[in-house]
């Protein structure tokens, strides 16, 4: 019995579960999977889970520290450099190119997400296609909130700076961000901040938009990681999911890439088996069928773009796949989860303290040079 781990909600685990009852079984294979909070990935260490099981889900920002601890199989010794680069054809943005460190991909990216703009269809006609129009919205009476608790407030520093033409690491891996970028990306978030609704301010993204689908507490909010199950939810208000803002019409929307990939732990040494359900699991007919079928998020550019698939989900997929597209991709060497946390804590505190936009970025900056080894990959 292989046992996987990953994370308790519908999109993480449904399909998951469901493939290991109904197709597993004809693959050969015996498989559960457990289920931990989103959160628990941050705090327990990547070597911990490898440790306790065959298959681990995982962000793309854990892979350095999983590099430097051993813990994982690199995937071009199970599926070979050509059906890997075939896997990365078929898959939306950079969600597999995010799994590759060090030279090799650690993780099949199952799962695609990225920081988008959701909106209540009641409340806002037209969603705003730039940050000007978001300031004007807000700055007009408009209720729009910011995803600020756990990482996200630094999140959505990245998000704007990348729809700011700077991406975080991009210009020089040594600077988190060209400080001029920083200065207006924040700014601009501070206004933002201290506008948006109190109540949702403690919130991660699933308790926004539930909150948002269960009431009008924000008319929208522009950056906040999209859940698909939210475009067409059990109870409550649909909410439109729209690509994030641009810093000019025309111009690259800013969103930071999220979503998950499967990891294959060093305890287990791989069957053939396996790899016929991952490789199922990450098929394209799958992929635009069987994953959304059962709440997934998938990951192949051909389900974003399904018609099908979009007519049952509000048009979630089509609605953001130009953001997805486009996604900055975080650092992910050993030590970046330590400094993410650290440094989404620090930038709460500038908001809550009103402090200068450049004192909060140049102690943003002085944080990130701490963490990062030097000379390292980013």
């Amino acid at each position: 019995m292989l046992s996987g781990l990953t994370w308790d909600h519908p999109r993480g685990y449904n399909a998951l579960a469901a493939a290991a009852a109904e197709v597993a079984p004809g693959h050969g294979l015996s498989l559960t999977w457990a289920r931990q909070p989103l959160e628990g990935f941050e705090s327990a260490p990547i070597a911990e889970l490898c440790a306790a099981h065959d298959l681990v889900v995982l962000d793309h920002p854990h892979v350095g520290e999983a590099v430097e601890a051993g813990c994982l199989h690199p995937l071009e010794d199970i599926f070979g450099a050509d059906e890997l680069a075939a896997i990365g054809a078929r898959t939306i943005g950079p969600c597999l190119a995010s799994y590759r460190y060090a030279g090799r991909h650690w993780a099949l990216p199952l799962d695609a997400a990225t920081q988008v703009m959701a909106s209540r269809l009641d409340l806002l006609a037209t969603p705003p296609a730039t940050w000007e129009e978001v300031l004007a919205l807000s700055r007009g009476g408009t209720a729009v909130a910011l995803s600020l608790a756990g990482p996200h407030v630094l999140m959505s520093l990245f998000s704007l700076a990348t729809a700011l033409g700077a991406p975080p690491t991009e210009a020089d891996p040594a600077e988190l961000l060209p400080r001029a970028v920083a200065i207006e990306a924040w700014e601009i978030l501070s206004e933002l901040a201290a506008r948006s609704p109190a109540a949702l301010r403690p919130l991660n993204p699933i308790g926004i938009l539930g909150r948002m689908a269960a009431g009008p507490v924000a008319a929208c909010v522009p950056l906040v990681y999209g859940y698909v199950n939210y475009a067409a939810p059990a109870e409550g208000a649909p909410l439109r999911f729209s690509d994030a803002p641009r810093a000019r019409p025309g111009g690259r929307p800013g969103g930071t890439l999220g979503g998950t990939g499967i990891g294959i732990s060093r305890r287990l040494e791989p069957t053939e088996a396996l790899r016929t359900h991952l490789r199922w699991l990450m098929s394209e007919a799958v992929q635009r069928g069987f994953i959304p079928d059962h709440d997934g998020q998938p990951s192949a550019r051909a389900a974003w773009a399904d018609a099908g698939v979009n007519a049952r989900w509000g048009g979630f997929y089509a609605g953001t796949a130009a953001t997805l597209e486009a996604s900055c991709v975080r650092p992910r060497f050993s030590g970046y989860i330590a400094f993410q946390t650290a440094a989404s804590e620090r930038l709460r505190e500038a908001l809550a303290s009103a402090e200068p936009a450049g004192r909060a970025m140049a102690a943003l900056q002085d944080l990130y040079a701490a963490a990062r080894p030097d000379g390292g990959e980013t």
